[in-house]
């Protein structure tokens, strides 16, 4: 599953840097699938959606950091554990019950975005 960020995020920005796949975004800030992965120009994301991984897509939250759950691969394919949640100094990187998956489609999605 991708992890969340829930509203007691105190928007340290802790969790941001750490994130392989650029999937954190601070609230309000666009973000883009071309973003800390190979993709660029229009891709076919695994789903079956044709997008321009260029445009800049509606954040998902205007007040607090958030994962955009397309990019979340729970770090799988570069670290033991979702580097989030391991320097969260409140603990708010959390599971998402709304994005349930296993470790194949994680490791699918880290190479889909990264081209491996």
């Amino acid at each position: 599953m991708a992890i969340i960020i829930t509203d007691e995020c105190i928007n340290c920005g802790a969790c941001e840097p750490e994130c392989p796949n650029t999937a954190i975004y601070e609230g309000a800030d666009d973000w883009r699938y071309k973003d800390g992965t190979s993709l660029k120009g229009t891709v076919i994301l695994p789903d079956g959606t044709e997008v321009d991984a260029d445009d800049a897509q509606t954040p998902i939250s205007d007040e607090i950091y958030y994962i955009v759950p397309g990019k979340c691969t729970e770090c799988k394919g570069f670290h033991d554990e979702p580097q989030c949640a391991a320097v969260c100094p409140v603990d708010c990187c959390v599971p998402d019950d709304n994005h349930v998956e296993d470790e194949e489609t994680l490791l699918n999605r880290q190479a889909f975005l990264h081209g491996e």
